[in-house]
């Protein structure tokens, strides 16, 4: 939302105030008009009663284009340590992810979203579906997008140095977990 603001030349502070507050209140914040801009996320973006309330301006993908928000991360030490062991969590972490993404499955699916976050299934019909975040079915960070991601945080004064996300990066366990399921 920031780097969307400062692109029509708005600045924190001078133009705006943040204010920071838990995803699950940004709705009521919204419609007893303690702010007047929210950032959603999914599941709060299909929301019923904020589609009633708000419209979208814009998506993360307008701003920012194909993002990498989320990894699994480890230490090398631990990986080197027990790499067979992370090489089988990995092949099951494959298999069930491929196993949600299977449109065959997506009744079951929402049935045990529904039990885990204690919501009715059907709210939650757009999980693991286009409607979801994107899902790699081979767990495979996207590290070009990652760098851009990383490389925009710097310019725009949120972090105060940029790394180079392919020198940090090993896909070598999960590319070996994925190579056992073909």
């Amino acid at each position: 939302m920031r780097t969307m603001l400062r692109r029509h030349g708005l600045e924190d502070k001078r133009d705006y105030t943040m204010v920071e507050a838990p995803l699950p209140t940004m709705r009521a914040m919204l419609a007893e008009r303690k702010v007047d801009l929210i950032p959603v996320v999914l599941p709060f973006a299909v929301d019923p009663e904020l589609r009633r309330i708000a419209r979208p301006l814009f998506t993360n993908r307008d701003v920012v284009g194909v993002t990498q928000l989320l990894m699994w991360t480890a230490r090398r030490s631990t990986l080197e340590r027990n790499r067979a062991a992370m090489v089988d969590f990995m092949e099951d972490a494959l298999r069930i992810t491929r196993w949600f993404l299977d449109p065959a499955h997506h009744t079951e699916v929402m049935a045990i979203a529904g039990r885990v976050t204690r919501q009715p299934p059907e709210r939650l019909d757009w999980a693991f579906t286009q409607r979801d975040y994107y899902h790699d079915p081979n767990m495979l960070p996207n590290l070009d997008a990652l760098q851009g991601n990383v490389d925009m945080m710097k310019d725009l004064g949120f972090v105060k140095s940029s790394i180079d996300v392919k020198q940090h990066s090993d896909l070598g366990i999960v590319q070996e977990a994925a190579a056992r399921l073909r």
